[in-house]
């Protein structure tokens, strides 16, 4: 499967109460992955940025699966 389209924004965990769910492929605050020290979570959408992540760092969908594959990376599971 292909996600040409799909891109992904990290946010700090303290502003997850401004992600407007219905404009993000992520259904509520429960269902998003945080990062390994629980300050940054991540929304992932298809098309534009939505307005409520203006100015944020956005990327494609396979830069970003690099980023969590990083064995040194804060994204990484500490097992």
């Amino acid at each position: 499967m292909t996600y040409n389209n799909r891109k992904i924004t990290v946010i700090n965990a303290s502003d997850v109460s401004s992600i407007d769910f219905s404009q993000v492929l992520e259904t509520s605050a429960d269902t998003l992955r945080y990062n390994n020290d629980n300050t940054k979570t991540f929304v992932k959408y298809d098309g534009a940025q939505p307005s409520f992540l203006s100015g944020k760092t956005e990327y494609s969908y396979d830069d970003f699966v690099a980023i969590l594959q990083d064995e040194k990376g804060e994204w990484y599971p500490n097992l």
